[in-house]
C-alpha cells in the first residue's frame, strides 16, 4: 500500500474512534422513571415544577442549594437539588430542562434551562401592535 493510502486509513479509524468515545456524553430527554432506571448517567429531564410543595432555598443561609419537586408529562415526580443560585424567574416558568444524574431518588441537577412560553406570546403581541401602528 501506498504511504497516502495507510495516513488516509489511520485518520479515518482516529476519527471513528473520537466519534464513538464522544458519543457516551450524546444524551437524550428522559422520563422521571427513564431516569430512575439510569441511576449516576448523566440524562436531560423536561419537567414542570411542582408548585404545591415550597421550594427550598435560603441564601442568606446557603446561596448555592436550591431543592424542590419537579413532576414530568407523564406524571412523575422527583426531588431535584441543584447545587447553585436560584435563576431568575424559576416559578414563572412554564417547563424547565433539567441536565443531571439520578442519585437515588433524587435528581443532582447540574444546570436548569428555563422554558417559558407566555414571554414569547408577549413579545409576539407587542411586535404585532408595533406593525400596525406603523402601517396607521
Amino acid at each position: 500500500m501506498k504511504r497516502i493510502n495507510i495516513i488516509i486509513l489511520v485518520a479515518i479509524a482516529i476519527g471513528i474512534g473520537v466519534l464513538i468515545s464522544m458519543s457516551a456524553d450524546f444524551s437524550t430527554y428522559d422520563t422521571i422513571n427513564s431516569a430512575k432506571e439510569k441511576q449516576g448517567k448523566f440524562v436531560h429531564l423536561i419537567a414542570r415544577i411542582d408548585k404545591t410543595i415550597p421550594l427550598n432555598y435560603d441564601p442568606a443561609h446557603n446561596p448555592n442549594y436550591l431543592s424542590f419537586f419537579a413532576v414530568d408529562s407523564l406524571g412523575g415526580r422527583t426531588k431535584v437539588v441543584y447545587h447553585n443560585s436560584k435563576p431568575a424567574e424559576l416559578e414563572q416558568s412554564d417547563r424547565i430542562v433539567l441536565k443531571g444524574k439520578m442519585q437515588g431518588d433524587v435528581f443532582e441537577c447540574s444546570d436548569i434551562l428555563l422554558k417559558c412560553p407566555s414571554k414569547y406570546k408577549d413579545d409576539k403581541k407587542q411586535l404585532e401592535k408595533s406593525v400596525t401602528s406603523s402601517k396607521s
